[in-house]
């Protein structure tokens, strides 16, 4: 029922996590990672063989096809996801998005080089950032880049014994020096202010934030 497969992994036997074009894409090329032949709705019920399978799975692909690649997941229709089925989305893009400067962090956790942390100055409730603790330039190269994955369906796991299944986006981010996973749930409405001027209003405190985070 999808089209085509670019990717299969493992390439023998039951696959665990596939790549297809997107019926419906926004822009020129973008694909989905289809997370677990599982039904599962969110990263949060991935396995970590299955999150491994999609560390590689987007640096296969981005290796395969040339362009900037801009990695990204929706959970909820609140979010923008259109499916319930737990994937995240390849869009090659022109040029990287613009970068955004890192402010300090409060920090949740560490563990085996990569750092969870709610940034100073988040945009929403539980914003989060997952990078590792040395700067690394290449993402999609880095060894990683499965670990930050896991750690953030770790953090979903924690955020929904807090607050429940909440609708949430995360993407890869890249500066010139640097990645991040960035989460960025969705337990409020962007209105006029967030949206026009680009001033968030964001009522739990990062240290407060950081703080339930780190023990849920």
């Amino acid at each position: 029922m999808t089209p085509p497969q670019t990717l299969v992994l493992p390439e023998q036997g039951d696959w665990k996590v596939r790549v297809v074009p997107n019926l419906y894409p926004a822009l020129e090329r973008q694909e989905v990672v289809v997370h677990s032949p599982r039904h599962i709705r969110s990263i949060a019920d991935a396995e970590d063989d299955e999150l491994e399978l999609v560390a590689e799975a987007w640096r296969r692909r981005a290796a395969d096809e040339p362009g900037y690649v801009f990695a990204l997941l929706n959970e909820g229709r609140e979010a923008g996801a259109s499916l319930a089925h737990s994937h995240s989305q390849l869009v090659w893009l022109r040029e990287p998005p613009p970068a955004r400067v890192q402010p300090r962090a409060e920090l949740v956790f560490e563990q085996d080089g990569v750092v969870v942390a709610c940034p100073w100055a988040s945009r929403v409730p539980y914003e989060t950032v997952i990078a590792p603790t040395e700067p690394e330039a290449e993402a999609l190269e880095s060894k990683r880049l499965a670990l930050a994955l896991k750690l953030l369906a770790e953090i979903v796991r924690r955020l929904q014994r807090l607050e429940g299944h909440v609708p949430l986006n995360a993407w890869l981010e890249q500066s010139p020096d640097d990645w991040r996973l960035v989460l960025f749930p969705r337990l409020t409405i962007l209105a006029g202010l967030e949206l026009g001027a680009g001033i968030h209003v964001n009522t739990l405190p990062p240290e407060e934030a950081a703080a339930r985070l780190g023990s849920a």
